[in-house]
Formats: C-alpha cells, sequence, structure tokens
C-alpha cells in the first residue's frame, strides 16, 4: 500500500486508537456485567464469533497501559483540536480507561473500608507480562492512589521492579511473591504473569489470616480460590 504522509500518519494513529477503544469497550460490558450478574467471557466469545468484531483484544483488566497506545490516542486529539474538530470518541477512550483504572481503587476501598493503614499486595508492576515496561502501567497508578489514601505497599514483579523503584519509591518491593504477599489485608492482581497463574495458594493463606484475592485479570477459578478460604473479587464475572 502506498499513500501519503498525513494519511500513513492518520493511519498509525487510528490503529492504535480502535484497539484501545475495543479494550475500553469491553471494560464497560465488564462492568456492566458486574451489575447485571452476567459473564463477560461468554459475552465476549459471542462477539468474537461475528467475524466483523473478531475474538482479539476483548479481554477486560483494569485498563490499556503502555506507550503506543496512550500515545497515539494522544496525538490523535491533539491533531484534531489543532484543526478546530472535537474528537469525543477518543477522548471518551481516554476517559473510560483512567477510570477504569480507578475502579481499582474504588473496589479497594468497598471491601476493605478505610484504606489507610490496610497493607496491600500489588503482584505485577509493568503494564503487561514479560516486559520490564511501567509505561502508564495500571498497576503505577492504582500504586500511587492507594499510598495517597494511607495504604501501606508491598509488590513483587518478575521484571520492572527496577523502573518501578524509581517511579514509586516508598513500596516494598519483595523477592518474589510470596515474600510480597505476607501479612497483607489484600492481595491485587495487576499483571498476568504466568508464574502468578501457579501461585501455590496454601503458602498464602497460611500467612494470611483472611486475606482477599483481587484479580483484576481474571487469571484465577474464582470458585476454587473461594473453596481454599479466600475472598475472592475478579472483573465481569460475578466472581466466578
Amino acid at each position: 500500500m502506498s499513500t501519503t504522509n498525513e494519511t500513513a500518519e492518520i493511519i498509525k494513529y487510528a490503529a492504535n486508537t480502535m484497539l484501545a477503544l475495543k479494550i475500553s469497550f469491553i471494560n464497560e460490558i465488564a462492568n456492566l456485567c458486574d451489575v447485571v450478574s452476567a459473564d463477560v467471557y461468554q459475552v465476549a466469545k459471542a462477539l468474537g464469533m461475528d467475524k466483523r468484531i473478531g475474538p482479539k483484544f476483548l479481554h477486560p483488566g483494569p485498563g490499556f497501559g503502555g506507550s503506543c497506545f496512550p500515545k497515539d490516542i494522544k496525538s490523535l486529539i491533539y491533531l484534531a483540536d489543532n484543526l478546530d474538530y472535537d474528537f469525543k470518541l477518543a477522548q471518551a477512550v481516554v476517559e473510560v480507561n483512567r477510570r477504569q483504572k480507578e475502579q481499582v481503587v474504588e473496589k479497594c476501598r468497598k471491601a476493605l473500608g478505610q484504606l489507610s493503614g490496610k497493607k496491600i499486595c500489588l503482584l505485577g508492576l509493568s503494564f503487561k507480562p514479560n516486559t520490564d515496561d511501567i509505561r502508564e502501567a495500571p498497576a503505577i497508578y492504582v500504586a500511587h492512589r492507594l499510598i495517597e489514601e494511607g495504604a501501606e505497599i508491598s509488590a513483587y514483579d518478575p521484571a520492572a521492579m527496577e523502573p518501578a523503584g524509581k517511579e514509586l519509591p516508598d513500596i516494598n518491593y519483595r523477592d518474589n511473591s510470596y515474600s510480597a504477599c505476607k501479612n497483607t489485608d489484600m492481595i491485587i492482581i495487576m499483571t498476568e504473569w504466568n508464574e502468578f497463574r501457579d501461585l501455590q495458594f496454601e503458602k498464602i493463606i497460611y500467612e494470611n489470616k483472611k486475606p482477599i484475592i483481587y484479580d483484576t485479570r481474571n487469571i484465577y477459578d474464582g470458585n476454587k480460590v473461594k473453596k481454599m478460604g479466600f475472598e475472592y473479587i475478579c472483573t465481569g464475572r460475578v466472581n466466578r
């Protein structure tokens, strides 16, 4: 495909904005599923069967991050603003994503009450697994907000603790998942690293009197987790 520089610029911005829009859309659907006791994964599966939509980028979570999506959406909005065009849809994607990150804090508050003095563990700091990139990562936003509300944060990430330490020097960084989870009121899965999928919950429940697992990435079978004595919170699955 051959095109002009102007068209190529729009293509780049539009592609990432479209993908971010799909993520924000399924996050909104997941939030609605929480309210009406529906299953977002069945909704996403049905949507993905429609060839006009496709199954990719329909996995709910705490919001998107990284450098590409936020940067390109903001660039598209900036370009439109300079041309006196009010690009409301792109603006809505930014706002929905901000609100999705904030909702993590709201769910923590609902589960724990006042957050001041609470000990909260964050598992995962990078914006996605298999990278140390924390740019615009939901975990970084959530950590800042929890600290603002007086929570004491411990954290572990297989790759991103060094860059996170520069951004968040007041967090207690641990050498492994189990050390980070020790004696905490809540454990939040922020990044879906494979090693978090294989946690031995027996080790965690032994260290906590009444642990709460907040699975923002929906990587666990909620029924199995609850049978082991955990209170379990997820997104769009009615805690299943």
